[in-house]
Formats: C-alpha cells, sequence, structure tokens
C-alpha cells in the first residue's frame, strides 16, 4: 500500500476518499434501516430506504477494496520473488499466504453485497404488505 499510496495508485484514492462515509454508512445504516422496517408508514418506508442507502455505502467500499488488495498482492509477490529478501524456495508459502489474504476481501466483497441484497427483499416484502 506504501508504493500505491507513493505511486497515487487511483483505487487506493478513492477508498480512502470513502472511509468518512463508510463509518458513518455502516453503524447508523442498519439501525435506520431496522426502524424504518419496524414502523408500518410511508415515513418509515422512506426511512428504510434511506437505512439502506447508507449501509450500501460499505458495499460499495468493499467493492473499491478489491482492486486496491489485489494489487497490493501482486506487488508484494513482485517485490519479494525479485529483492532476495526470500528464498525461491519460499515463493509458493508466499503465494499461498498472500492469495488467502486478498480473497478474505473477495469474500467481504459478496457478504456486503449478500447483506444488501436481503435488506432489499426485506424492504419489497414490506411494500406489498401495505
Amino acid at each position: 500500500h506504501a508504493i500505491q499510496d507513493k505511486e497515487k495508485y487511483g483505487p487506493l484514492r478513492i477508498r480512502s476518499v470513502m472511509v468518512p462515509s463508510v463509518r458513518i454508512g455502516s453503524w447508523l445504516g442498519p439501525i435506520v434501516f431496522m426502524i424504518g422496517l419496524l414502523l408500518n408508514t410511508q415515513t418509515g418506508y422512506n426511512m428504510a430506504v434511506f437505512g439502506l442507502i447508507l449501509f450500501s455505502a460499505t458495499a460499495l467500499f468493499a467493492l473499491v477494496t478489491l482492486p486496491v488488495e489485489l494489487n497490493a498482492t501482486k506487488r508484494a509477490k513482485s517485490w519479494l520473488e525479485n529483492s532476495g529478501v526470500i528464498y525461491s524456495g519460499q515463493m509458493e508459502g508466499v503465494h499461498k499466504v498472500l492469495n488467502s489474504a486478498a480473497l478474505t476481501y473477495v469474500a467481504s466483497a459478496a457478504q456486503s453485497v449478500s447483506t444488501i441484497l436481503y435488506y432489499g427483499l426485506l424492504l419489497m416484502g414490506r411494500s406489498r404488505d401495505n
């Protein structure tokens, strides 16, 4: 990430700008959504939609994070392979560890998108009931 920062890597800069909105949206969004869902009024529905939009920032953040982390993994493996810091026989382990670490971000993005879809389905079910 230090190299990405030094080179002003675009996705890293976008991710950095998003951090404040994600901090708010990740904890406030579900609360506003659930309160709105529990209110059986048009205002409650609008509140739930607003909560869903707030929480969607976390999914967007997770999706923006993917290229940042995958690029950082690629750069780290390349640097380790070419720097002479490790022996060539150790690269198999490096690949396994760094690829596994990168895949945690793929799982995080999938989880965030799944939660947004779940909330959306809850909201659609509620709107049919009214």
